[in-house]
């Protein structure tokens, strides 16, 4: 059978739209609805802990949508009332994440392998009644975080071997344990701290009680990431969730015959490829955006080098002086290229946004993207509630941004 074949730049291009980069930012203030729109493209949020610029979580949305009150992402996820309900929940989907509510029943399938705490389950062979413990605290106290649970086991009397530096306690272990099986989920955070509590608590009944067979939750998590990335190799669209490649194979197979997926060659891309079948392409992308290192356009880092001919590495966990460009380095995308990178710090006992690296691509237009990285970098630090920008000496592209951000 004969597939079309599209060049390698309309590829970007049905990516970018895919991604939300398609359209305009808001001009005014940003609400909930302008976060579902995002949402019902990207899917997710990515979480992590490393917060020297700004939390992961909180990134996507403003390279999309331009400075908002990081509260809608708070209320969404860690919050719930009759006027503004719960909408996002706390689970393991690409790496830890938030996701719709309603997507919950999926990802307990059984179509998305388990993941890393599977390895704690020795701890509860180990010790017995350890979970029945920690559910009764958490039934009783929750929301919860783990040296809480700690704390709630010791004063009763039951002891529990305690977790040093380099190793989470027995307590801490299973609760991830639960957490990854899906009977415990985070409740609400604490200066980011997890709380865990039932799932039944914060899972609405009739999200919860609903069941999906593995082989339909896998073919909706792989339209959902079609969705989200327009066009994808079939390990891309496994990746966004993390499926298992035999499920991910045969739910592909299963909606390229419904229609949902087309196979398409892309010039250069060295696999077959699959487009979903309402992915738009747009003529042109335009505007500009910094993307966090788990920014969903980028996190598939072979995928980045594909699309974008931008070779890029987080280098949190390289020694510093085998790192290339910096720790927590920001790629910056203009109009529809990636044309530069950035390592940021937030200084918030200065109350400055630190560019300790400026880096630009070959090629690029040096003058025209240090003025629209340094308009991006001070709307950054005013969202941030930072007085300004300043930039270090390291890369090329510093010299010229230092002065425009003066």
């Amino acid at each position: 059978m004969s597939t079309t074949t599209i060049s390698g730049p309309v590829a970007r291009r049905i990516a970018l739209a895919a991604q939300g980069f398609g359209d305009a930012r808001p001009g005014g203030a940003v609400t909930r609805r302008h976060l579902q729109r995002v949402l019902s493209k990207i899917q997710l949020l990515q979480l992590d802990s490393v917060n020297v610029a700004v939390r992961a979580h909180y990134m996507p949305l403003f390279s999309r949508l331009g400075a908002y009150e990081s509260t809608l992402v708070d209320d969404a996820a860690w919050s719930h009332s009759a006027r503004k309900p719960r909408m996002l929940v706390e689970s393991w989907a690409h790496e830890a994440s938030l996701l719709p509510v309603a997507d919950w029943p999926l990802l307990r399938s059984g179509a998305k392998r388990m993941g890393w705490w599977t390895n704690y389950a020795r701890v509860l062979e180990q010790t017995p009644g350890l979970v029945d413990d920690i559910l009764a605290v958490v039934k009783e106290q929750g929301p919860i975080g783990a040296g809480g649970i700690e704390r709630a086991l010791e004063s009763d009397g039951t002891r529990r071997k305690p977790g040093s530096w380099w190793e989470r306690s027995e307590v801490k272990k299973a609760c991830e344990w639960l957490f990854g099986v899906g009977q415990l989920t985070t409740g609400t955070r604490r200066s980011f701290e997890r709380l865990y509590d039932l799932t039944e608590r914060v899972v609405p009944p009739e999200i919860l009680s609903r069941q999906v067979t593995p082989e339909e939750g896998a073919r909706e998590l792989i339209t959902r990431s079609a969705v989200a990335l327009g066009i994808g190799t079939e390990p891309d669209l496994r990746d966004y969730y993390r499926l298992g490649p035999d499920v991910s194979k045969r739910a592909v197979a299963e909606l390229v015959e419904a229609g949902g997926l087309e196979p398409v060659t892309v010039d250069g891309w060295p696999a077959p490829a699959y487009r979903h079948f309402a992915a738009k392409t747009p003529r042109s992308v335009t505007g500009r955006a910094l993307l966090s290192p788990f920014d969903p356009l980028i996190w598939e880092r072979a995928r980045t080098e594909r699309i974008f001919d931008f070779f890029y590495r987080i280098e949190i966990y390289v020694p510093e002086p085998k790192r290339i460009y910096g720790y927590y380095v920001f790629p910056f995308l203009l109009d529809g290229e990636l044309v530069g990178r950035v390592d940021l710090k937030a200084d918030r006992a200065a109350g400055l946004l630190r560019v300790q690296g400026a880096f630009a691509e070959p090629g690029v237009d040096v003058a025209r993207v240090a003025s629209e990285l340094a308009g991006e970098l001070r709307l950054m630090a005013e969202w941030q509630g930072l007085d300004g920008v300043v930039v270090g000496e390291r890369g090329d592209l510093a010299p010229v941004l230092s002065r425009l951000v003066r």
